[in-house]
């Protein structure tokens, strides 16, 4: 009997409601760290990425996304073909570059 006196009690006593400022205030916070920390640093990597492709030229030495190496000997809009091997020639698309390796790197290997 004692015990439901208090439980009583203690609800009776606490019917406030959170604060919709605060509420707001924490959505907001929560969306400026999702953009700091996943969406801005994406795009960043997003634009060196495209700045990579565009800078491409013939004689390049790159490295695909799959690990494979060769040098550019053509370029098209979307495609490149490379040098993989004495005579053997693969077509690409230019979106499968990782990096452009410093000149030599290939015959180093």
């Amino acid at each position: 009997m004692l015990f439901i006196e208090s439980a009583q009690a203690q609800a009776a006593g606490s019917s406030a409601e959170p604060n919709m400022m605060f509420q707001l205030v924490l959505f907001a916070g929560l969306f400026v760290l999702m953009y700091v920390m996943i969406i801005r640093p994406q795009r960043k990597r997003q634009k060196e990425h495209s700045d990579l492709v565009t800078a491409l030229t013939k004689g390049d030495e790159v490295l695909l996304t799959s690990g494979m190496l060769g040098k550019v000997t053509k370029l098209d809009d979307d495609y490149l073909v490379l040098d993989v091997a004495n005579n053997l020639e693969l077509k690409f698309q230019k979106s499968s570059v990782h990096a452009i390796l410093p000149k030599g790197t290939i015959k180093a290997i």
